[in-house]
């Protein structure tokens, strides 16, 4: 059974993409420094899987802890999700962005060299196409300037990553471009969980059904889309989960010094407005919601062609965005009662 290291683990993506390495018979080997997480994910986890997770509390960029790792672990591949996120957090801390997002990067690679470890499968993010001129974005859309720090980390990582490939330190890596996860395992076990007030639509839609936010805010209902609201291509976190497996299986059969880039959307935009309508409909409840202001940095639209990662990952999305709002509600439900 091949174990994997996964930074970031107890997080959103992190947790939900343990439950399918096991699910496909790896062994995953979580390390969180519960920044944005919480320690009972791994209780949670272990009653989805059956199993006991192996669990390092810690951060990424100690070296010290990833050898301890290492000696306790003989690992195949990691899958580097750990990394700050908030958008908005990042215009105010970019030095604490750069600091973490990149920093850890590097320490891993050093670590990964050291050690002979072969497979990495970054988590990369589709801020990096900015706003596109032509949709959907492919692979080969040109990257833009970063609307913020945040994705501006993402570029700065895949670059290195491209260069570090090709100084042929014998490792191969896939890069996943993320469009916008939503939902939550269909046990309800495990699902976003955000410190704070949610910097993203699915969570702030779910707390506001909750009781928890008086009312959603939509930025702007003036863009050149059907309804005037954003278009976003929103995937399903346990599909999402489900391409971090194919890509590891795909990364055993190439040549090493290889790198690859993959999109992982679901081909499909939907803007804010359906979102809610959608979650009201499935749900059979009413949200309080309002239009405010265009938000500075937002992108109108963008969604992804899935071509390349049907073709050769063999990976296709099952969920709906149905699915996805009703397992979003049925986990925000299992954290009230």
């Amino acid at each position: 059974m091949k174990k994997i290291l996964i930074t970031g683990g107890a997080g959103y993506i992190g947790s939900h993409t343990a439950v399918e390495l096991v699910n496909s018979g790896f062994e995953p080997i979580i390390i969180d420094d519960l920044s944005n997480s919480n320690a009972d994910v791994i209780d949670r986890l272990e009653e989805i899987t059956g199993k006991r997770l192996a669990f390092y509390l810690g951060d990424c960029s100690d070296r010290g802890l990833l050898d301890k790792i290492a000696a306790e672990h003989e690992l195949s591949g990691v899958i580097h999700f750990a990394a700050f996120k908030a958008v908005g957090e990042s215009t105010k801390l970019p030095l604490k962005y750069y600091h973490n997002n990149v920093g850890s990067l590097l320490v891993l690679l050093d670590f990964m060299k050291d050690k002979g470890i072969k497979d990495l499968v970054f988590s990369s993010s589709c801020t990096v196409y900015g706003q596109a001129d032509e949709l959907p974005v492919t692979e080969e859309t040109p990257r833009k300037d970063a609307e913020s720090p945040y994705g501006n980390t993402k570029k700065i990582c895949e670059d290195i990553l491209k260069d570090f490939v090709a100084s042929k330190p014998g490792i191969r890596v896939i890069s996943l471009r993320y469009f916008n996860p939503i939902g939550a395992h269909p046990s309800a076990k495990i699902g976003e969980l955000p410190s704070g007030i949610p910097s993203n639509l699915v969570p702030f839609v779910t707390q506001v059904a909750a009781g928890i936010r008086e009312r959603v805010t939509i930025f702007g209902d003036d863009y050149d889309t059907v309804d005037g609201t954003c278009v976003r291509d929103y995937i399903h976190v346990v599909d999402l989960a489900d391409a971090h497996v194919k890509a590891l299986a795909f990364l055993e059969k190439q040549p090493v010094d290889s790198y690859e880039v993959f999109n992982v959307g679901t081909g499909n935009g939907n803007t804010v407005l359906e979102v809610i309508q959608t979650f009201e409909k499935v749900n059979g409840l009413k949200l309080n919601y309002q239009i405010g202001p265009r938000r500075p940095g937002d992108v109108v639209k963008i969604w992804a062609d899935t071509q390349k990662i049907n073709k050769v990952l063999g990976w296709y999305p099952k969920f709906t965005l149905e699915d996805s709002l009703r397992d979003s509600w049925n986990w925000e439900k299992s954290l009230r009662k």
